[in-house]
């Protein structure tokens, strides 16, 4: 009798054991907040690159970030200038963002110094920003390689170092605007789709399709 019950306690306790290894499992998600953070550090070479066309709005001088030819970078463009116009790429599956000029085709990017420079090679991470939405609505731009330094502009437009900048300065405040005229002449090009050949099918169910108006 005492091997069968002794045997039988070490089932009971064996499965004792099983229950509770489940219930840790089941309680015990995955950590997505942490993979996101994790992915959003890292270039992303997998996803279709988002492009996007804006101006910048600088809220301390009143008017807009532009590339100059001479790879130089202020913010005293006004509005509808043609090196005021910027394309943006997003570089992650996140926030960061690869900005240029779309007159010249220099990225904006940051030295060592803080200093903004422009480049005819965005590669770097000095060329690479993360986009902060703030609680007053305006957005931030903190350079990837220099945690903590940020896109600024003095009230006359100038550049402001990066190792100067905070987060809740005027300096860094952003608003995005489209380029004037963008709306109406452009309204079908925000966003780029990548057009994939039809099978047989598709083109059989895209043929039948009733028309919709002459």
């Amino acid at each position: 009798m005492e091997p069968s019950s002794s045997v039988f306690s070490y089932l009971l306790l064996h499965l004792f054991v099983l229950s509770l290894q489940a219930q840790v499992t089941v309680q015990s998600p995955p950590n997505f907040t942490q993979h996101v953070r994790e992915q959003s550090l890292v270039t992303d070479q997998l996803s279709r690159r988002l492009v996007r066309t804006y101006q910048l709005y600088s809220r301390t001088s009143g008017k807009h970030v532009q590339v100059l030819d001479n790879k130089k970078i202020n913010a005293m463009a006004e509005d509808g200038d043609a090196h005021a116009k910027l394309i943006v790429e997003t570089d992650t599956f996140g926030s960061r963002v690869r900005i240029k000029g779309a007159e010249t085709g220099f990225y904006i990017c940051m030295n060592k110094k803080g200093k903004l420079i422009g480049k005819s090679n965005g590669k770097g991470k000095d060329c690479v920003f993360t986009e902060i939405v703030l609680e007053n609505n305006y957005t931030a731009l903190q350079n990837a390689k220099y945690e903590g330094w940020y896109m600024a502009f003095t009230r006359k437009g100038r550049p402001r170092k990066g190792s100067k900048t905070r987060q809740h300065q005027r300096e860094v405040h952003f608003m995005k605007r489209l380029p004037k005229g963008h709306q109406t002449t452009e309204p079908h090009r925000r966003f780029e789709f990548l057009n994939y050949p039809f099978n047989r099918r598709s083109k059989r169910t895209r043929n039948s399709s009733p028309r919709q108006g002459p």
